[in-house]
């Protein structure tokens, strides 16, 4: 789990597509922040505070600075362009000291399958229910030793502490096979020594 992560912001009073244009130019981030009843704020974020904030963790805890006041906020929504991949906009929705919340983590696969087999990961995020402090950055699935065949489903999977996973129990995860190309390889093999040995066998007679 990452550290809870501060970033400075100050309330915007300008709104629509030109005061957008202008707050990036302005190397701000347009945000807004709503949540518990409360009326929605409209935000700026530092671009570069920002973006290495929620790089590598879009759920990422954050401490907003709001001019003075704290508040801890979660992003919900993270709007990037297409091409250049920059934080467009930033959807955040208030967190609460104790409060469970819903997110979606990256599934990360640890360990190593059986020799001669490659794991398929059907499902690349689990969407977790997990106190606010607690979000893990990555659900890790084990294929350690795992063989051909076998498959590991959501029901499968550790749960973290005091949290739940929400996917379909009977969902599969990660599936484990042998490429074709190398169970080919094998039949070829297992062909090829069956005829030597039939020819093996041939000659001999020949001899006697």
């Amino acid at each position: 789990m990452a550290d809870n992560q501060t970033l400075t912001a100050t309330i915007r009073t300008e709104f629509g597509k030109g005061a957008a244009r202008r707050t990036r130019r302005a190397n701000l981030i347009p945000a807004v922040l709503y949540g518990h009843g409360a009326a929605p704020q409209h935000l700026a974020l530092p671009s570069h505070a920002t973006f290495l904030a929620l790089k590598d963790n879009p759920n990422a805890l954050l401490t907003l600075d709001i001019e003075g006041t704290q508040q801890t906020a979660l992003a919900k929504d993270i709007q990037r362009d297409p091409v250049r991949r920059t934080i467009d906009h930033v959807d955040l929705v208030i967190v609460r000291a104790g409060e469970k919340v819903t997110v979606e983590v990256p599934v990360h696969i640890v360990g190593e399958s059986a020799p001669g087999t490659i794991h398929q990961l059907e499902l690349q995020y689990l969407t977790v229910t997990v106190p606010a402090t607690r979000i893990p950055e990555v659900v890790e699935v084990s294929v350690e030793g795992l063989e051909d065949g076998d498959i590991v489903r959501v029901s499968d999977i550790p749960r973290p502490d005091d949290a739940t996973i929400d996917d379909d129990p009977e969902h599969d995860v990660v599936v484990i096979s042998t490429p074709r190309a190398t169970a080919d390889d094998l039949a070829a093999d297992e062909a090829s020594a069956e005829a030597g040995a039939a020819a093996g066998v041939d000659s001999e007679d020949t001899e006697d």
